[in-house]
């Protein structure tokens, strides 16, 4: 029931912060030379006039699919870790949390590419003439079929460097903030204290990370169209720096930012209500025992995707 919670529960954040992620993800790839955006407002406004609603939940196939795999491995190697750490606390939250983060990139690698472009597809066209990709598994297989199984994993060092820390530092914050925040069994803010811990952690675990991000996205979306901008990491942070200065590293971060806290707001409050309906008497019993608590719903969200 954890499993089946984590996954409708990431399948609610999905659809309510993917559009923020294109919205994201086009600001930080975007010509610095030629922008089609002014900002977050702008994106968002341009996205709806120019593509329609849909445009802005392009490529959400990707992380849909990769949901299930992902709060699988998640749920799989964080409970492990807290058990083989053998004690609740604020360190083995953050060790607990980035061996999840590590493991799971084995998926959440692919899934992004795929993500990131399928969401650059047709940019700025109300209906794409020229489709390369028909749907997510069809990018991964084109890219597959172009590059191989390294061209599939491009970005993957850029989002071991970001899931490790990110992870960690998201289940860092939550555990503190539940533990300050107190839990009670009938607490009438139980509810509202989840949805402020869980929003807030996922956006310290951006902030953590998000300078990463950015160079990720650029990795993953390098080669659209048939050109190669980037050799490697450092090529693409010391090109970004020469052409944008430091500031590059906050381009889409306010739509990153104002996703974050909507979206683990809509994880763990459809994660716990899930919970507490199939599980009432569990449920009550668990919230007098907030550390064991913490873990299982910990252990359904992905800071990444959040």
């Amino acid at each position: 029931m954890d499993f089946l919670a984590g996954c409708i529960g990431g399948a609610a954040g999905v659809l309510v912060g993917h559009p923020f992620d294109t919205v994201k993800v086009r600001l930080q790839v975007q010509s610095v030379d030629k922008p089609l955006y002014r900002g977050t407002y702008h994106c968002f406004q341009s996205i709806i006039r120019q593509e329609t609603t849909f445009g802005l939940y392009k490529g959400i196939g990707s992380p849909m699919m990769g949901l299930t795999f992902i709060n699988a491995i998640v749920f799989g190697v964080q409970g492990n870790a807290m058990r083989w750490l053998d004690e609740d606390t604020p360190l083995n939250q953050f060790l607990a949390g980035a061996a999840a983060g590590t493991i799971q990139c084995v998926i959440c690698c692919p899934m992004e590419l795929a993500k990131t472009r399928m969401q650059l597809q047709g940019t700025g066209e109300k209906k794409s003439t020229r489709k390369l990709y028909k749907n997510s598994l069809d990018c991964l297989a084109r890219i597959y079929q172009r590059e191989g199984l390294r061209g599939v994993n491009r970005g993957m060092v850029t989002t071991l460097i970001r899931e490790t820390p990110g992870f960690g530092v998201y289940f860092l914050t939550y555990d503190l903030l539940t533990r300050s925040l107190g839990w009670e069994p009938d607490d009438p803010y139980m509810i509202p204290k989840l949805l402020f811990a869980g929003g807030m952690s996922g956006i310290a675990s951006w902030l953590s990370t998000y300078p990463v991000d950015v160079i990720k996205s650029r990795l993953q979306a390098d080669g659209v169209g048939g050109k190669f901008q980037y050799s490697g990491i450092m090529d693409c942070t010391r090109k970004s720096i020469e052409r944008e200065g430091w500031r590059v590293f906050t381009r889409g971060l306010t739509s990153t930012l104002l996703r974050a806290f909507p979206v683990n707001a809509a994880t763990f409050a459809t994660v716990t209500l899930f919970l507490m309906y199939v599980r009432p008497d569990e449920g009550r019993k668990d919230c007098e025992t907030a550390p064991a608590h913490h873990a299982a719903l910990q252990q359904q969200t992905h800071p990444s995707s959040l």
